[in-house]
């Protein structure tokens, strides 16, 4: 852990904005609870990110449960397939995570096969980093937290590593929502949880985290954007895929050259840059990386990181990916449930099909008064539903069985208006906690000379907005000070009163939780020619101006609608 880390989270620790879980009884590794700060600086991020994709997009958002049946992850792939390698040390017993061992001999670790990091493990002559004992075989290990849902163990459940699947259950009823109308964009927020094998890495690698999800449910054949020209100049540091060097492009170019799958994968891609610059990302330090195609998941057209880079190193914060088909494809072959999206014809279109068609004759005196019921089922139905001769229909509850003597199969022209189709997920999924994390060591400057502390926050994610301090506490400075605080501080703009110590201190104190803006009450403001007037300093310049009393209000709301504080 670099010398800034443990400097950030010593000043986190002591000024409460996080603080490690459960300490009292020794921690646990890979949780953290937020304190008051923290938790104001992360719901600033939630509030704008939810500006981005509620206010400048029109999304939706739900929130949805975070324990979940088997069923839901049996269908999502999770059950059988979200698990991290994991060995064992055979002196001491300590586990590890099997390819984070290897990492520096191999650009991308963690696509090797057990074998492949065992065979590493005896080439390179790896061994326990902690006591330096024989690491054992490498196997799977599922990274879900298993529960029970009931007494006993009725129905095995899950909480949820992921919110992205409480969307996927609820499209009908968000497609009914929105008028059965693509495309429809939802987002979600909330915790989600992974059991990681051996978390090391601060806020990075969390057990219990955070996530901002959003998942744009679009036409599969239409993967442009409206709103894609407003952005087609705008440029993207990247890292494709081919093996090349970062390069910078804008998003028309990337798309034009086949490097970023589609328009509307490419707006998002830049709506995210947007988003991690607007609360305080250092541009220099950011870009997008392609995932590689052995790193690929299986039913992704295209898969972009935003990574940032950390005194850990360059660490995924969001990731930007086409899912195709895949969620509401699985759901629909698990739930036995229609999720597609009826697509209109701008004219009806005439075409020739197989139909499956009832022989009346037939069925008549077979089955009497039901042989209606049963000529209507059978022709709801498909010609692949057709077995060995043989179609099964359910009518009053009762499935029976047609031999080819009461339908057949033939080719018939149909007029269609439309057709269904399932919707393709674009997924810009963004991981709160290391957002969160990444805000502040971008914020961080220390200055060892002076042993000074400041976080230079964006005034809109600060936790604090604006210190209000009297120079003295008595003579009626301490009555304007706290009137001033008082007529400040709000949900939307919180205020610190501090009449504590020397100027100098409580301003460094305001510095060290990122805060803005801090006013002073002093005696020209009660008496003189500037009676009537306070101070106020800006943090990052350290300028001072005199501003009425009476307008502190309306400064603080010009300033954080961003008018520049020379300009007052």
């Amino acid at each position: 852990m670099t010398e800034i880390n443990n400097d950030l989270l010593s000043v986190c620790k002591r000024r409460g904005f996080i603080w490690p879980s459960f300490e009292l009884y020794g921690g646990v590794a890979g949780m953290f609870d937020y304190g008051p700060l923290g938790f104001s600086l992360r719901n600033n991020i939630v509030d704008t990110w939810r500006d981005v994709y509620k206010g400048g997009e029109g999304f939706v958002e739900i929130d949805s449960e975070t324990v979940n049946p088997r069923e839901v992850f049996k269908a999502s792939g999770h059950v059988d397939e979200f698990a991290d390698l994991i060995t064992y040390c055979t002196k001491c017993n300590l586990p590890f995570r099997a390819d984070h061992l290897v990492k520096e001999f191999y650009n991308n670790p963690d696509v090797l096969t057990p074998k492949e990091l065992d065979d590493s493990f005896a080439k390179h002559g790896i061994s326990c980093p902690e006591c330096k004992g024989r690491l054992g075989p490498v196997e799977e290990f599922n990274l879900m937290f298993k529960t029970s849902i009931g007494p006993g163990s009725s129905r095995v459940g899950y909480l949820r590593p992921e919110t992205a699947q409480g969307i996927f259950v609820n499209f009908l009823n968000l497609y009914r929502y929105n008028r059965e109308k693509l495309p429809l964009g939802v987002i979600q927020t909330g915790r989600g949880y992974r059991n990681e094998i051996a978390p090391r890495q601060g806020m990075i690698r969390m057990r219990e985290f955070n996530m901002m999800e959003v998942e744009l449910f679009v036409d599969p054949e239409d993967k442009d954007w409206a709103r894609f020209p407003e952005v087609a100049d705008q440029k993207l540091d990247l890292v494709p895929n081919t093996g090349e060097e970062a390069i910078t492009v804008t998003l028309e170019e990337a798309v034009e050259k086949g490097i970023i799958a589609n328009r509307v994968l490419a707006y998002f891609i830049y709506v995210t840059k947007k988003f991690l610059t607007r609360l305080g990302i250092d541009e220099s330090r950011l870009r997008f990386r392609q995932h590689l195609s052995d790193e690929m998941a299986h039913y992704a057209a295209d898969c972009w990181d935003a990574e940032i880079l950390l005194s850990y190193g360059w660490i995924e914060v969001t990731g930007i990916a086409d899912r195709g088909c895949w969620d509401l494809s699985r759901h629909a072959q698990f739930s036995g449930t229609d999720l597609t999206h009826f697509k209109k014809f701008d004219e009806p279109k005439e075409v020739e099909c197989d139909k499956v068609k009832a022989r009346h004759k037939a069925l008549g005196p077979a089955y009497k008064g039901k042989a209606k019921a049963i000529a209507d089922a059978l022709e709801a139905k498909n010609p692949s539903d057709v077995r060995d001769g043989k179609v099964t229909v359910s009518v009053d509850g009762e499935d029976i069985v047609l031999g080819s003597e009461f339908f057949e199969v033939a080719r018939a022209k149909e007029k269609l208006s439309g057709e269904r189709v399932v919707p393709h997920v674009i997924e810009p999924s963004h991981g709160l906690d290391r957002i969160f994390y990444s805000v502040l060591e971008h914020a961080y400057s220390y200055d060892s000379k002076e042993d000074y502390t400041v976080l230079r926050l964006r005034p809109e994610v600060a936790p604090i907005k604006v210190g209000v301090f009297p120079l003295m506490e008595k003579d009626g400075l301490d009555v304007l000070a706290q009137r001033i605080h008082h007529d400040v501080h709000s949900h939307r703009v919180e205020a610190y009163y501090d009449g504590a110590g020397t100027i100098g201190k409580r301003y460094a104190r305001m510095d060290e939780v990122g805060t803005p803006w801090c006013i002073t009450v002093d005696y020209d403001s009660l008496e003189g020619p500037q009676k009537g007037t306070v101070t106020i300093r800006d943090r990052d310049s350290g300028t001072q101006k005199r501003v009425a009393a009476d307008s502190v209000s309306t400064v603080i709301d010009a300033l954080l609608g961003g008018k520049s504080f020379f300009e007052l």
